[in-house]
């Protein structure tokens, strides 16, 4: 008889009475509407709009890049409503790994698990890179250079002030920030409510100060043609460009699914959770479509082709106090993200180590500092050496399939627990199932079309790593097919 316990499940009463068993006082009712869709535009707002929008206009939208935020946002919403019911029936740590591992069995979670390095690691060297980049320019409002070379990836051409070109050697800066911040995750360094708080209303503050000053400064030429042509290559503006712009900014909507850990906690969360999911999205998304605007409306979108693009935008309006304060604001909002994001890849890697899937190393946790140091260590000794070593366009690209390919498995989980669980308990009911789910598959679907097609043997390549290391070691040493080794 074939072996099939590799399609097992963790059950529904399992996870939710564990999670129970681990911290009921998380589950107090005490989050309304408002305060859901306030932590939802402070989840949001962040690496993809400081980042990702000057290279998507450069290169594939121009300056309808606005209508690119329109199409992630909308299947965003889609997508955010099945977290929300998956959020609400397994009050756990609200990673698509748990959900998949509840319903499509152990070897669709350990595909979920190692996709997700993807959306947390790359992630992180993504935003390591923008970072690296506004950095670079704040230093230089201030009269310190540093060699672009030693500022971009191997191969990266750089446009120089005086019209001449060089090439990038390595990415230092990046290398820097990870090196600072991953020490202090190994050292317990951790985010307090309030600096959350403080680190939400910095980002809010830099992109409504851009939106309000930056459109006295618009030179409405540089918004015509709205669509630029298409040159004849798919994803290269026109209609098809608009599509590749919104696969590559969708980054910029990552971050809304840590909303839906939410659920729980939310005093009506039949009513509460939609309302704070698409409030954030909309408010969101129209936030990016007049940054978009007023970016590309500043500066050519050719000329946008930079890992710091609101920079660029500033310096283009030539008020220095105000592109200092931006900068810095800017630099406050990225490093938060890189340090959650470094935070959450080790915590997924501690879950599934515990599950058997991973070595012990990576739940090995320091007797003093009570955090997962070598697995903390090692990821970040990663993501800095990719971050040092590759562009922004390559990496921004993994980010978004990555997450696009881990919701569409969220949305069809979803679909699956409504029958094979449809006894359980879900405070938030996603409407209209199958139709909603489906049209999450769909759009994700859609928005990966528009990646290039080396990106999705990228993907490939990735998880046939991935299915290799759990043929050789994870299905061995699964506690769910071996509970002895609990």
């Amino acid at each position: 008889m074939a072996d099939t316990s590799y399609m097992a499940r963790k059950s529904v009463a399992d996870i939710v009475g564990s999670a129970g068993e681990e911290g009921s006082q998380a589950l107090s009712k005490t989050l309304g509407a408002t305060s859901i869709t306030a932590m939802g535009i402070g989840a949001i707002i962040g690496a993809g709009i400081f980042v990702l929008t000057g290279t998507a206009a450069a290169q594939f939208a121009g300056p309808s890049i606005v209508l690119s935020f329109v199409l992630g946002g909308i299947a965003c919403a889609f997508v955010g409503l099945c977290y929300s019911e998956l959020a609400a029936m397994l009050p756990v740590c609200g990673s698509s790994y748990t959900y998949t591992y509840a319903t499509l069995g152990e070897i669709f979670a350990w595909i979920i698990g190692w996709d997700l390095i993807l959306e947390y690691a790359m992630g992180a060297a993504t935003v390591a890179v923008g970072w690296s980049g506004y950095i670079v320019s704040l230093l230089h409002n201030v009269g310190i250079s540093i060699p672009p070379t030693l500022a971009a990836a191997p191969g990266t051409v750089i446009k120089l002030a005086d019209g001449t070109t060089a090439t990038g050697i390595v990415n230092l800066p990046a290398i820097l920030i990870i090196a600072i911040l991953t020490t202090l995750l190994v050292l317990g360094t951790k985010e307090s409510a309030r600096l959350n708080n403080i680190m939400v209303a910095v980002k809010l503050t830099v992109v409504v100060a851009f939106i309000a000053l930056g459109m006295f400064f618009i030179k409405p030429a540089n918004w015509h043609p709205f669509i630029p042509a298409n040159t004849g290559e798919f994803g290269n503006f026109g209609m098809s460009g608009i599509l590749r712009g919104s696969a590559v900014v969708f980054f910029a909507f990552i971050g809304f699914d840590a909303v839906s850990t939410a659920a729980q906690e939310a005093r009506r969360p039949q009513r509460d959770m939609p309302i704070g999911i698409l409030g954030s999205l909309i408010i969101c998304t129209v936030l990016y479509i007049l940054v978009a605007g007023i970016l590309t409306g500043l500066v050519p979108y050719g000329e946008l082709n930079v890992p710091d693009p609101i920079a660029k935008g500033v310096d283009a309006i030539g008020l220095t106090w105000f592109s200092i304060l931006i900068k810095i604001g800017a630099l406050t909002g990225l490093t938060t993200v890189i340090l959650v994001l470094l935070y959450g890849q080790s915590r997924i890697f501690f879950t599934m180590s515990k599950d058997g899937l991973l070595p012990p190393l990576f739940a090995r946790v320091h007797p003093r500092l009570q955090t997962p140091h070598l697995s903390q260590i090692l990821i970040g000794t990663i993501v800095a050496i990719v971050a040092a070593l590759t562009p922004i366009s390559v990496l921004g690209e993994m980010v978004s399939i990555g997450t696009l390919f881990a919701f569409i498995l969220v949305c069809g989980a979803v679909i699956y627990l409504r029958r094979s669980d449809s006894d359980a308990s879900r405070p938030f009911r996603v409407p209209a199932v199958p139709v909603v789910p489906i049209l999450g598959i769909l759009f994700c679907l859609l928005l990966m079309a528009g990646l290039p097609l080396v990106t999705w043997m990228r993907l490939v390549v990735w998880l046939v790593i991935g299915m290799t290391i759990y043929l050789s070691y994870g299905r061995h040493h699964s506690t769910l097919r071996f509970p002895e080794r609990r």
